[in-house]
């Protein structure tokens, strides 16, 4: 009688003791295990969280994400196409600052909407990354002439230098190693990534630049003229001659207008004459045609795709422009 009350039924004996066996087995693991194992094991686990990055306009967009990659979210205040200088800030763009880790800038007081937008966001744990830090600005080394004679102020008066320097691929090296170095101090555990995504960026930008040396320094001192005083940079770097014709009448346009304009252009040896991308002016059209000037597009990259290889497309296409006009 005893035996019968112990023994357990037929059918039961494997169910009901394995999972005791199974609990007892990790019981004593979990007992065996030390509480730095434990925490080895805790930060192996995949983190699902990303930085959060916002950046100004396009090239600067194109080269935090050139940097950033995948590896953390990359947004753009200033949508392409519309104009940086005179921006003025929406409350989408005070929430996206508020909700952000990271601001990227170029800097040089080219975004003037930034003070304001960043106090309202009431970030406090907001970092800033300024691309130009290091970088000597140049003013404007190019004559600003106007075309009417009433004195005007310069539409895009820089007070802290000219800040075109996105267009100088020496200069954008720079501004990528200050992205770099701003992400890594940001989100350290990503260094690894930032560093190699950077190296790619920067040797793609050498490459640029070589090309372009070799290929304008046959056409030294070419001298062009641009209603956009944007290339003072690149023009430096690669010794032409940058004439910024400014204050362009938009609307009616008097033969005095045209005159004036053309009396500028022949103070100086101009080889070419260059507007920027949807940008169609009867100015622009009459010099062409009075100077027997070929109206080429140079474009200050302020426009174009999201994919940061755009820069170098763009880049190419300004370098083949430049070309043909100082043949």
């Amino acid at each position: 009688m005893v035996r019968t009350l112990i023994e357990p039924k037929k059918g039961r004996t494997t169910s009901a003791i394995l999972p005791l066996i199974v609990l007892l087995i990790l019981s004593i693991a979990g007992c065996n295990q030390s509480p730095t194992d434990r925490k080895a094991v805790s930060q192996e686990l995949p983190s699902t969280g990303k930085t959060k990055i916002v950046t100004t306009f396009l090239p600067i967009y194109w080269f935090t994400k050139a940097v950033a990659g995948d590896t953390a979210e990359v947004e753009i205040l200033v949508p392409p196409g519309t104009e940086v200088h005179e921006y003025q800030a929406k409350p989408e763009n005070v929430r996206a600052i508020a909700t952000a880790n990271v601001l990227v800038k170029n800097g040089l007081g080219l975004e003037e909407f930034l003070e304001g937008t960043v106090k309202n966001a009431q970030n406090p744990k907001l970092i800033e990354i300024d691309t130009s830090k290091g970088i000597k600005s140049i003013g404007a080394i190019s004559p600003i002439v106007s075309t009417t004679k009433e004195e005007k102020d310069h539409d895009h008066e820089h007070t802290e230098g000219n800040p075109h320097i996105w267009l100088d691929p020496v200069l954008a090296k720079q501004q990528i190693t200050n992205i770099r170095d701003g992400l890594i101090a940001a989100d350290p555990r990503n260094k690894r990534t930032y560093e190699a995504n950077a190296a790619a960026y920067i040797q793609e930008l050498e490459s640029l630049n070589s090309e372009f040396q070799q290929t304008l320094q046959k056409h030294p001192n070419c001298t062009f003229v641009t209603f956009h005083d944007a290339y003072s940079y690149l023009a430096q770097r690669y010794n032409l001659k940058q004439v910024a014709v400014a204050e362009i009448p938009e609307d009616q346009l008097s033969p005095a207008d045209v005159q004036n304009a053309i009396n500028a252009v022949k103070q100086y040896k101009v080889r070419a004459l260059f507007s920027e991308p949807g940008i169609d002016n009867k100015l622009l059209r009459s010099l062409s045609q009075d100077l027997k000037l070929n109206l080429q597009t140079l474009d200050s990259l302020e426009n174009g795709e999201t994919d940061p290889q755009h820069y170098f497309r763009a880049m190419k296409a300004n370098l083949q422009t430049l070309e043909t006009s100082c043949k």
